[in-house]
């Protein structure tokens, strides 16, 4: 298959749970989110927090289901406005936690916009201190064939296994 990778993708998808764990600790320090190879305004906004359950047919004709939190980054300069403390961020989950079934090992999506250009979905890295300052990283979710991801998810599992010891110095499979 001459197709995209998108296995490397998955070590930045991190779970809600994951991130709110990780932010536990952080409480006052500004949370900077950064896309497209810039930092959120200092202004943004968590608009809206959204859970759903999908079910779907993927190309392959595999039956697909799976759980999803959306998290809405409205990315607005307000005036004398500082980032948002991780703290107020993890408050603003639990809120909608209090009212919103979240599950903490779902798939979580980002959905930016700054008001004028269209939303555009991310997954999140783990989050990294710097600076006395939290940095999530987003990317962009891209689209993927998840029979051809599962498919190379195997063949990168066989060759690990073929080649990853030393019984199998000079094994075919490695060349």
């Amino acid at each position: 298959m001459n197709a995209l990778d998108n296995a490397k993708n998955q070590n930045v998808d991190i779970s809600l749970g994951r991130l709110l764990e990780t932010l536990a600790g952080a409480g006052e320090l500004p949370l900077v989110f950064h896309y497209d190879g810039r930092p959120i305004e200092a202004g943004y906004d968590v608009t809206e927090v959204k859970a759903g359950q999908f079910a779907a047919l993927d190309c392959g004709a595999n039956s697909e289901a799976w759980t999803e939190i959306f998290v809405q980054l409205w990315d607005v300069d307000g005036e004398g406005s500082a980032h948002m403390p991780a703290g107020k961020f993890t408050a603003i989950i639990r809120k909608v936690s209090d009212h919103v079934q979240l599950d903490g090992s779902a798939k979580l999506t980002f959905e930016v916009s700054d008001g004028v250009r269209p939303m555009q979905l991310y997954c999140a890295s783990l989050p990294r201190l710097g600076n006395h300052t939290v940095h999530v990283d987003l990317a962009p979710r891209p689209a993927s064939c998840k029979p051809r991801d599962r498919w190379l998810a195997e063949e990168a599992r066989k060759a690990a296994t073929c080649c990853g010891g030393p019984a199998y110095p000079k094994s075919a499979c490695c060349a």
